[in-house]
């Protein structure tokens, strides 16, 4: 759903990643800076109250998610170490936006329900991208699920950034609601296709 956005933002990024590449900096380096910032924006300004401004930063620094991978290709320095260290400090990034959502409902605007939903995008987000990686690993095709990682980075943020600007936090209560749901549900999905051609493989039905 997002490549026209990825495709559009890699030729803004383009000319960065190629003064980058021009100093020595790694992709490696852009990606744990990237991380960095994104975890910084999340945890600092988050249980703060100060939304917008988390939102903001987060923002500025995902896009070393695009950066690191356009300089690994132009430098043909794509390695597996690489794509594990990509893949890793996402899970950290992603599990920080929602660490700082669930202080905020802790300290700036106590909400035991919204601090579990909070939770629950942090857990399913993760489990999601588990179950492709060890589906993957096993050989199956797992490239199934209506919640992309793309998809509730854009939705969080975007919500939470609009629920600042207008001051309607039921946006972000929708987001949340909507993550918690639409994760479990790729959950199940992935369980399911990977069940589906483990037990073709098998020769057994389901």
């Amino acid at each position: 759903m997002l490549e026209p956005l990825r495709a559009f933002f890699t030729k803004v990024i383009s000319p960065i990643a190629t003064l980058l590449i021009r100093m020595g900096v790694s992709p490696d380096a852009v990606t744990l800076v990237g991380t960095i910032g994104v975890c910084a924006g999340a945890l600092v300004f988050f249980p703060q109250g100060m939304l917008l401004t988390g939102v903001l930063v987060i923002t500025a620094f995902v896009f070393s998610d695009l950066i690191d991978g356009h300089m690994a290709r132009t430098t043909g320095r794509v390695s597996k170490f690489g794509a594990f260290w990509d893949s890793t400090l996402d899970r950290v990034a992603d599990g920080a936006i929602f660490i700082g959502l669930a202080l905020y409902f802790a300290w700036e605007e106590p909400s035991r329900l919204y601090l579990v939903l909070s939770l629950v995008c942090l857990l399913m987000g993760g489990v999601t991208s588990y179950a492709r990686s060890r589906g993957e690993t096993l050989g199956f095709s797992v490239k199934v699920g209506i919640a992309e990682r793309a998809d509730r980075l854009v939705a969080i943020l975007v919500a939470t950034g609009f629920s600042a600007i207008f001051d309607l936090p039921v946006l972000l209560y929708i987001a949340l609601w909507a993550l918690a749901v639409a994760s479990t549900i790729t959950v199940g999905q992935r369980v399911w296709v990977v069940r589906k051609q483990a037990m073709a493989e098998a020769g057994t039905t389901i």
